[in-house]
């Protein structure tokens, strides 16, 4: 969704926690730039609300939501999430994004995608895939590609394993700067990881063993310091070279 505005006055509220019924910005006289807004956050005639406890997060150059540690997912525009095939049919695959309803992603949302090139998904398939459409009234709708139509990072994701997270650890995953977790594994273990923004991440190595000791240092640094969470690798590390 996208609000016009002409202030950074929500900046003093940014990581700070929030409930709803908060107001985080007045609209009445602002008009001269858009900003965009996530997860958690609803405009109400001429102010934006707070409509779910968490914190107020914001992304360059103007998008603004609310981040909380949840299961439930909802799909925001431009979210790259991890879905599941649960159907193919003429037109779409139907994909479980663990979101309110089932998404749809059509056969030709892909890199240079034709009906002469339909991509075929066994059911089951686990796919990194970006939300493009999304509002109450209708199923998200997904994309293989970036904004450029290019494939970048999307498609099928094979081996591995994937599990479950709440949202809150998923996008700490995603931060910038890197997050300390993923930083001391990152030096110590090679692996591939794919994180998705509605609370599922996807982990693979050469090494069973990798994947595992990847996992649960993933699962177990939601709530641990930065600090803690670089202490966290040190001990796994020691368990296993032990």
């Amino acid at each position: 969704m996208e609000v016009e505005t002409s202030s950074s006055s929500t900046a003093n509220l940014v990581d700070k926690a929030v409930v709803p019924g908060d107001i985080v910005l007045d609209l009445t006289s602002m008009s001269d730039q858009t900003i965009r807004l996530g997860a958690g956050l609803r405009q109400n005639s001429d102010v934006l609300s707070v409509v779910k406890a968490g914190k107020l997060k914001f992304k360059k150059p103007n998008k603004y939501w609310v981040e909380s540690s949840q299961k439930r997912y909802v799909p925001s525009v431009e979210d790259t999430v991890l879905g599941i095939v649960v159907d193919a049919r003429a037109d779409n695959f139907l994909v479980d994004i663990k979101g309110p309803t089932l998404a749809f992603l059509p056969v030709l949302a892909f890199e240079g995608g034709t009906r002469r090139n339909i991509p075929k998904f066994e059911i089951g398939t686990l796919l990194y895939i970006r939300v493009v459409k999304a509002n109450s009234c209708m199923n998200p709708e997904l994309s293989c590609t970036d904004a450029n139509g290019k494939a970048a990072e999307f498609g099928s994701l094979k081996e591995g394993y994937m599990f479950d997270t709440s949202t809150g650890l998923a996008r700490m995953l995603l931060r910038s700067p890197t997050c300390p977790v993923l930083e001391a594994l990152g030096r110590k273990l090679s692996f591939e990881i794919a994180v998705g923004l509605n609370g599922r991440v996807w982990v693979n190595a050469s090494s069973p063993s990798t994947v595992i000791l990847v996992s649960n240092a993933i699962m177990r640094s939601e709530f641990l310091s930065d600090v803690q969470q670089k202490i966290l690798v040190e001990k796994l590390m020691q368990r296993v070279q032990g």
